[in-house]
């Protein structure tokens, strides 16, 4: 069985649960706090488009600073080596999120299960979000019932941030290929126009969610995302009531304001929203509903009026069918229908009384023809009108504009507006700050034909860098964050000993702190096991081994115990507790066995002596000399 795979040395992956058009969620567990997270990861086969890095990387950055219980949160951001052994040159990026357990809206709305109280419920969770991320600067950019989750009991969370930007840069609302961000269905008309976004673009993607979870079925329908979005710039919806009689008059009314074309038209908060939508459920129409639906009638495509203005002529010149005449003398033609005060001015030429049958007939086809060619004339003065006079008057070159500074988004916004094609390149810079342009190449004031191609050179920052000196002691997951700031890529792990740092702390890098690289280098990581390599002390005097073990790349504790030995000069290590080479634990105690001197015997020679003494005073009660202490015999004189 495989082990399970490690992210950033803490969060092991598991099973995918869902997929997106970008990214895939696979459910983890972060090891080091014992928590379930979903961990959200860039499509392999699109990881090495660096538009959508970027854009995936910007979900992070959006929401890392948003702490609201309606909002997914996000834990940790990183990249990783493609899965299945790819090319190492291609990092994905990944986002450790919040793990919800629940359903999306969408499938709420599929399963035909939302009642009214339950989508307004929905819905004032769904803007409570939106009003903490507008006051916090974020607009969201894509709401739409597959970026709600709905928890078993009952709460919302909003998620996908990847579109996301700071209200500061909501004028940016196209990509690189100038595509529209957002989804057709739930598109604010200025987002489908390409025109500045703010929050209350948010609001009405919300207002066209409550139309869905109301009515059963989005405000717009068309055969193609295109035609949707006209839908949205050009037309008004149905009532949401006509599709689900439940909906009130209240709802319909705040329904009709929310989904307004003009922003100004529209609620301007979130919270004002929610207020409409509290009355709205007693009963309380909403006051600027009327005036509102005034101010944007539906109108006709410019085919329908063609339409309508032929069948006019058509019915007027059918009025003169040569079955209305009766030929006869001068009295002239009978009128069937009409009097000749209703004959359209151009067909009432000349003196008709007198004229016969055919020569009547030839008339009306000159009339057509001549009609015909005048229709012709106005086509074509007005085709060279538009040419000539529109197209010429237009200048015939532009300037490249002034971005240099700016950043990416800013800086192809830039271009497009002034009628050019930005494409981004990047290259390094020791002058100009990480994602800022560098230059342009036409350069700046040079002046090109309309629609050209602008090379846009955007700052990798330094070429080299150094990598820093404080790394060691700081954990894996600090290190390598602090590599990817400096625009490094964190490497390998490798394990060591380490007397002095905890398991899991880095110990050094490879190459060393201090070292300059190229930026974009691989960095390995040198990581603390935890475990200490015990030395070799047998034949050490116990003075030089306590030195050994003292040593700060080992940093043991021992303790002494003596055994005599004769052989063995004394104060000399005989025996250690743990073998030489062996990698035990920080901490571990080592027993050092030291030789020391075997305690001398006591000398026999002084006992016989003192028995040759003791026989010598027992002899015959004489005294003797009693010292022959080699016998111990004590002989006695007369």
């Amino acid at each position: 069985m495989d082990s399970p795979r490690i992210l950033a040395g803490r969060y092991e992956v598991g099973e995918l649960i869902g997929r997106g058009g970008m990214a895939d969620v696979l459910l983890g567990r972060d090891i080091r706090l014992g928590r379930s997270v979903a961990i959200k990861q860039l499509r392999a086969d699109l990881a090495r488009d660096p538009m959508l890095q970027s854009r995936f990387r910007r979900e992070a950055q959006a929401v890392a600073g948003l702490n609201h219980p309606s909002i997914v949160a996000v834990y940790d951001t990183g990249d990783m080596d493609l899965p299945g052994g790819a090319a190492h040159d291609v990092k994905v990026p990944f986002i450790v999120m919040e793990y919800v357990q629940g359903r999306t809206l969408r499938e709420f709305i599929k399963g035909h299960e939302l009642g009214i109280d339950d989508s307004v419920g929905y819905m004032l969770g769904i803007l409570a979000a939106l009003e903490y991320s507008h006051r916090s600067g974020i607009v969201h950019r894509d709401i739409k019932p597959a970026n709600v989750m709905v928890t078993p009991d009952g709460s919302v969370k909003v998620m996908d941030f990847g579109i996301a930007r700071a209200l500061a840069d909501s004028a940016a609302t196209m990509t690189q290929t100038q595509a529209v961000l957002g989804t057709a269905q739930y598109l604010s008309p200025e987002q489908a126009r390409g025109e500045t976004v703010d929050a209350r673009s948010d609001l009405y993607s919300a207002g066209c969610l409550l139309y869905e979870m109301l009515a059963g079925r989005p405000p717009f329908i068309g055969d193609s995302p295109v035609s949707v979005a006209y839908q949205h710039v050009r037309e008004l919806p149905e009532p949401a009531s006509r599709f689900n009689p439940e909906v009130t008059p209240a709802l319909d009314s705040v329904l009709e304001h929310a989904l307004q074309k003009d922003k100004a038209d529209r609620f301007q908060t979130a919270a004002a929203f929610a207020e409409a939508l509290r009355a709205a459920l007693n009963g309380v129409l909403h006051q600027a509903a009327g005036a509102a639906t005034e101010a944007f009638p539906a109108q006709a495509p410019a085919t329908e009026l063609i339409t309508q203005q032929a069948q006019a002529v058509s019915e007027q010149t059918s009025a003169l069918s040569p079955t209305d005449y009766t030929p006869g003398d001068d009295d002239g033609p009978h009128t069937a229908s009409y009097d000749r005060e209703q004959m359209p001015a151009a067909l009432a030429v000349g003196n008709e009384y007198d004229i016969e049958p055919e020569r009547r007939a030839k008339r009306r086809a000159w009339t057509v023809t001549l009609l015909i060619a005048l229709l012709l004339v106005l086509v074509g003065g007005g085709y060279y009108l538009y040419n000539v006079l529109v197209q010429n008057a237009a200048p015939e070159t532009v300037a490249v504009p002034a971005v240099a500074g700016l950043d990416e988004n800013a800086a192809t916004n830039a271009i497009w507006e002034g009628d050019l094609r930005p494409r981004v390149e990047l290259e390094y810079s020791n002058d100009v700050e990480k994602g800022m342009v560098t230059r342009t190449d036409p350069g700046v004031g040079e002046q090109v034909e309309p629609g050209s191609q602008v090379l846009v050179y955007i700052s990798q920052g330094n070429e080299f860098t150094t990598i820093p000196d404080n790394l060691t002691g700081r954990t894996e997951a600090e290190v390598r964050d602090k590599l990817r700031q400096l625009g490094l890529e964190p490497g390998d792990s490798e394990p060591a000993n380490s007397a002095t740092l905890p398991r899991g702390n880095v110990v050094t890098t490879k190459p060393a702190p201090g070292k300059k690289v190229k930026t974009g280098s691989n960095v390995d990581l040198i990581v603390s096991n935890g475990l200490v390599s015990v030395p070799n002390m047998v034949d050490e005097t116990v003075e030089d081994a306590g030195a050994m073990l003292d040593d700060a790349a080992v940093a043991l504790p021992y303790r002494v115990e003596e055994v005599e030995n004769e052989v063995v000069k004394a104060g000399t290590v005989v025996g250690q507790s743990v073998k030489a080479g062996t990698n035990v634990e920080q901490g571990t105690e080592i027993i050092l066995t030291v030789a020391i001197e075997p305690a001398s015997p006591e000398p026999e020679t002084d006992r016989g002596s003192d028995e040759g003494n003791n026989r010598g005073n027992d002899g015959d009660g004489n005294s003797g000399d009693g010292n022959n202490s080699d016998n111990g015999n004590g002989r006695g004189t007369d």
